[in-house]
């Protein structure tokens, strides 16, 4: 599905972004050997694009005053999520289910973040569906991941 208002590399890297977690997630189903240290990779993975989605709304309300006040605030959201899915680990915590799962949980609704701004910030035709897609494939693998952990 291409989307005209949006680069071709946009979309190519956007989906590209999905094969990582498909691989830990076909290890952590097929290699029971394998399957913990694919939990761990997906879960850092997962976390560091749940950050990087904050960043890009940071980016979203300096480039376009329109955005609302409650856009900043929120950014910084999704790196906080994922720092605390790493305190059961540092306390001593096993099994990575629960930090998977609420990275995935975070990672399903993130899209609707965007279309909240998306009602005050002009953004290129295409972004909301590449964004949906892109979350849901992501956030699923990463459940199931934990699901699985």
């Amino acid at each position: 599905m291409r989307d005209a208002g949006l680069p071709v590399s946009a979309q190519v890297l956007g989906y590209a972004g999905l094969i990582p977690q498909a691989g830990f997630l076909a290890i952590a189903l097929t290699s029971p050997p394998l399957a913990t240290a694919a939990a761990t990779v997906g879960w850092v993975y997962s976390g560091l694009i749940f950050s990087f989605l904050g960043g890009a709304w940071w980016g979203l309300a300096f480039v376009d005053r329109r955005a609302p006040g409650w856009v900043l605030p929120v950014s910084v959201g999704p790196s906080l999520i994922a720092l605390l899915t790493f305190v059961p680990t540092i306390l001593g915590a096993r099994g990575m289910s629960l930090p998977l799962i609420v990275i995935g949980l975070g990672l399903l609704v993130s899209p609707l973040i965007d279309s909240r701004i998306a009602k005050f910030v002009t953004l290129p035709e295409g972004w909301l569906r590449l964004r949906w897609h892109l979350s849901i494939g992501l956030g699923a693998m990463t459940i199931l991941i934990g699901l699985r952990a």
